[in-house]
């Protein structure tokens, strides 16, 4: 995948100017960064949530994208049926709700499967909107500080998780994260962001 230059400013304020790079397809690549280093708006950018202000990132309607937004999300219903709502197209009811009982089982949240979702903790509502995320294969995924939130028990099953996607799906996986760390677990390939601008 080849990414075009991008620029884009907050009321006259430059947050990203990046030169044109690619990112390999099939791999887990790291965007890090310390907070205002540009992560997020690369990510919404990238997810086609927001336009930069230079820079066009072509659209392929053969590729499908998935996005995880750093503050998640819960309806007001069932864990099991947020899941759901993600089911995926070429499975059958039961073959979804199967799959949804064993991603829940896998980020632990299998004993609260009928508990409304908008009663969760912050850190349960981000193993929720992982899982329910992970629920269809994508060509991409943009995974924005999916972790951060979590309990550091929790944070190894989440990135076995995610790895364990990718090699099921062969997707290209972008996850932002500010934890050196964690892109070292995870990634393949690094790109580091400092003041919107590309560093490494």
């Amino acid at each position: 995948m080849i990414l075009p230059a991008l620029k884009k400013t907050y009321q006259g304020q430059l947050v990203l100017d990046i030169p044109s790079m690619e990112i390999a397809d099939g791999s887990i690549t790291a965007i890090c960064g310390q907070n205002g280093s540009g992560k997020s708006t690369l990510a919404k950018i990238l997810a086609g949530i927001e336009k930069p202000d230079d820079g066009t990132v072509t659209s392929d309607a053969a590729r499908s994208v998935g996005y995880l937004p750093q503050q998640s999300y819960a309806f007001h219903m069932s864990i099991t049926s947020n899941l759901m709502l993600n089911k995926d197209p070429e499975k059958t009811k039961q073959e979804n709700l199967a799959h949804a009982q064993q991603l829940l089982k896998e980020i632990g949240l299998e004993s609260m499967a009928k508990k409304n979702a908008k009663k969760l903790s912050g850190g349960e509502t981000q193993k929720m909107a992982l899982a329910r995320l992970l629920m269809k294969s994508y060509d991409m995924i943009i995974l924005d500080e999916p972790t951060a939130s979590m309990d550091t028990a929790s944070i190894p099953t989440a990135e076995k998780m995610i790895c364990d996607y990718q090699r099921r799906t062969g997707c290209t996986i972008l996850i932002i994260t500010h934890s050196p760390e964690q892109a070292q677990r995870l990634a393949s390939h690094t790109i580091r962001l400092e003041g919107g601008k590309l560093c490494e």
